[in-house]
């Protein structure tokens, strides 16, 4: 039993084609590669009908498991060799414009079944390269892979790493491109990313209710100094003894890590902008009490682009799902506070209610609170939960009311900040939200379902 649940569950090994020895030294005619099916088929069923057969249902599974990855193979290398010959006519007649046509060529194909090997006529002009023209009949990439294969590899990619998928593929396929392959695949079919979005259509049965969500992250870089080591000229590195003095060795070779400061990064980082959008469905319960049900056709867009373009992806998205300007439909968009966003969210969604999310505003309630408490103290805490109470019930007039009396007694107004002291108080940066009255919507903001007024622009 242990046997069988850690045994490799694909079919032979990378690579193996041992079915198709039959031309591998020479093109072969389609009617022999049939009856090389025809055979293999009969070998299968005789290794199910064995007489007397006291195997195990899970040995018999694994070897069909082989034989059918056998048999595909098979069925493709007969396609290709019916569509050789089917194209002597044409390959004749380009012969006569183009070039003479040369022997045939041999060539692997990888497929999901495995590598394939084919034969196929080479035209070559008188100069320049020479060119297949079955190649180009069947739209078969250069780099040797099936479209199925490297589109797979691509869908993998936006899961896991780029070794993971070649183990992924490997443990179920038996085979896999190599992860420069699958790196070079995902890059290249990212040249239309574009023109899928412009083509994709609507998602159907979409909710009332539009909710696009923004917010920016920074991807690690390597920093500076990093880079100044790769560049340099390698030192000549000791050999640990062992492998617990290897980071040792590695730690007095590289020296001393510079001491941060409060706040700053280990990493430098490459902003990336990101767009969530889903629909909401109107409903209610039990009761009677409106509900918005979803996510609805849940969609997520990342580009390393400017905010700017990630703010015209969310306006074509949302006119394709029909929530135009004009449409009198309800868009809801979260952002952290972002001036930049509140910015674009006016050019591009003028009639979109724009929110503040509540884990940030919770954020700003602590920035405000270290102005006025120690940090760490327990008065701060009590003050913030105080708070956080008063934002979850939507009283947000009152916060703002007593943020303004507090800052009275400094000299500013809310929206002013900077270094000031006075009456012994230091206000390093006293955060900013402004509030427009707004109606009321459930927006689904991380934690649960919460009905708040909506917060229109918050700085620091």
């Amino acid at each position: 039993m242990l046997r069988s649940i850690v045994e490799h569950v694909g079919g032979c090994g990378k690579g193996d084609v041992m079915e198709q020895v039959a031309w591998e030294r020479t093109a072969i005619p389609s009617s022999a590669i049939r009856q090389i099916i025809l055979e293999y088929v009969e070998a299968v069923m005789a290794f199910l009908s064995r007489p007397k057969d006291q195997r195990r249902f899970d040995e018999v599974e694994r070897g069909v498991v082989g034989k059918v990855f056998a048999l595909g193979r098979l069925f493709l290398a007969y396609f290709l060799a019916v569509r050789e010959e089917n194209s002597a006519a044409d390959v004749g007649g380009l012969s006569r414009r183009a070039g003479r046509v040369s022997r045939a060529r041999r060539r692997f194909v990888g497929t999901f079944f495995g590598r394939v090997r084919y034969w196929r006529a080479q035209l070559r002009p008188a100069q320049g390269k020479g060119i297949f023209p079955l190649d180009l009949s069947l739209r078969l990439p250069g780099d040797g892979f099936s479209m199925l294969v490297m589109s797979l590899c691509a869908r993998l990619a936006t899961l896991v790493s780029f070794d993971q998928v070649t183990a992924l593929l490997v443990e179920f396929l038996s085979w896999s491109p190599s992860k420069t392959t699958v790196e070079k695949a995902v890059l290249g079919f990212g040249r239309y990313t574009s023109e899928w979005f412009d083509q994709a259509p609507a998602p159907e049965g979409d909710g009332e209710v539009l909710v696009i969500q923004v917010d920016s992250k920074a991807t690690p870089t390597a920093t500076e100094s990093e880079l100044q080591k790769r560049r340099g000229k390698r030192d000549p590195l000791r050999r640990a003894p062992s492998a617990r003095h290897r980071g040792r060795l590695e730690r007095q070779r590289r020296g001393p890590k510079l001491r941060r400061k409060k706040g700053d990064k280990s990493k430098n980082g490459k902003a990336a902008t990101l767009v969530v959008m889903y629909t909401l469905k109107r409903s209610s319960d039990e009761n009677g009490k409106p509900l918005l049900l979803g996510p609805i056709h849940r969609k997520v867009y990342a580009s390393y682009a400017p905010k700017r373009h990630a703010f015209a992806i969310a306006r074509r998205q949302a006119d394709k799902r029909g929530f135009t300007r004009k449409s009198g439909k309800t868009i809801q968009i979260v952002t952290d506070g972002d001036p930049d966003l509140e910015q674009y969210c006016r050019d591009f969604f003028p009639e979109a209610i724009h929110t503040l999310d509540i884990m940030h505003a919770l954020e700003y309630l602590w920035k405000a609170g270290r102005c006025l408490y120690k940090e760490g103290s327990q008065e701060l805490a009590d003050w913030v939960e105080e708070k956080t109470d008063l934002l979850y019930a939507g009283r947000i007039e009152k916060i703002l009311n007593e943020l303004q009396q507090r800052l009275d007694k400094l000299g500013m107004t809310i929206g002013q900040f900077g270094p000031i002291q006075k009456h012994g108080v230091v206000a390093r940066k006293v955060p900013a939200i402004v509030l427009q009255q707004r109606k009321a919507v459930h927006v689904d903001l991380g934690v649960g379902r919460v009905d708040v007024n909506h917060v229109d622009r918050s700085g620091v």
